[in-house]
C-alpha cells in the first residue's frame, strides 16, 4: 500500500498561500486621507500663528493705535522752505544741524507763560523716562517772537535746543489741530529732519511716552544715538 501524500496528511500545507502586498502597493484613498489628516493637524497647529499675524497687521487691535496724529506725508525742516533758525544770541543755525535727532518741539514766545512751562516741564520728562534711548531724542523749543526769555528758565534748557524762528515760516511748516495754536501741541520730527506726530493738546505723558517707545524700536536698526 503506497504512503500516504505527505501533503495532504499536513493540514497546515494545505493552506492556499498568497503573496504579500509591495510597499508601494497602498490604496489611493488610503493615501489620500492620510495626507488630510497630516494638513488638518497642520493647520490647528498653525492657526494661533496665523491668527496672531492677522490681528496685528490686518486687524490691528485698538491698544495699537496712536495717540499721536501721523503726519502724511511728512514735512521736512529746510533751509529751502525758507525756515530759519537763531540760538538766543543771535546767531544763525542752519536746519540741517538738528538733523541726525529724534527732535521733540515745543513752541511758545519768549515770555513763556504758565502753559509754556508745562510743557517744557512735559518736554523734559517725557525725554527722560526713555532711559537708555533718550541720548537719541533733543528737545527743541522754538520762539516765535522777539520776546526775551526769562533768566529763571535758562538751567532747564541747558540741554535742549532754545531757537527764535520766523513765526509765518513756521506756521508753513508745523500745522496746529483744528481749534488749537502752534503752542497747544508736541511735535515730533525725525532723525532726517522731517516733522511726523503731532501729539493732542493736554495729551496724555503716558501715551505720548507709548508713541516714542514704538517709534525708537522700530528705528533702532538705523538710528543711533548723537549726530
Amino acid at each position: 500500500m503506497p504512503p500516504p501524500d505527505a501533503a495532504s496528511s499536513n493540514p497546515l500545507l494545505q493552506l492556499s498561500v498568497h503573496s504579500l502586498p509591495s510597499a508601494g502597493a497602498a490604496s489611493p484613498q488610503r493615501t489620500r486621507m492620510g495626507r488630510l489628516k497630516m494638513l488638518l493637524i497642520w493647520a490647528v497647529c498653525a492657526a494661533p500663528v496665523v491668527a496672531s499675524y492677522l490681528s496685528y497687521y490686518v486687524v490691528k487691535p485698538q491698544g495699537r493705535i496712536n495717540h499721536g496724529t501721523l503726519i502724511t506725508p511728512p514735512k521736512p525742516m529746510s533751509a529751502e522752505a525758507g525756515l530759519a533758525f537763531t540760538d538766543l544770541q543771535g546767531q544763525a543755525v542752519a536746519p540741517q544741524a538738528l538733523q541726525g535727532q529724534w527732535l521733540l518741539v515745543s513752541v511758545a514766545g519768549g515770555a513763556c507763560d504758565a502753559a509754556c512751562e508745562r510743557q517744557l516741564y512735559l518736554q523734559r520728562q517725557l525725554r527722560e523716562v526713555l532711559g537708555r534711548d533718550k541720548d537719541r531724542v533733543d528737545r527743541v523749543w522754538l520762539i516765535p517772537d522777539q520776546a526775551e526769555v526769562r533768566p529763571a528758565l535758562m538751567p532747564a534748557l541747558a540741554q535742549a535746543w532754545t531757537l527764535r524762528v520766523d513765526a509765518a515760516r513756521l506756521s508753513q511748516w508745523l500745522q496746529a489741530d483744528a481749534g488749537q495754536t502752534l503752542s497747544s501741541h508736541l511735535y515730533l520730527v525725525d532723525p532726517r529732519g522731517d516733522w511726523m506726530m503731532r501729539f493732542p493738546a493736554d495729551a496724555d505723558p503716558v501715551r505720548i511716552k507709548k508713541d516714542l517707545m514704538r517709534l525708537l524700536k522700530a528705528s533702532e536698526s538705523w538710528d543711533e544715538a548723537g549726530r
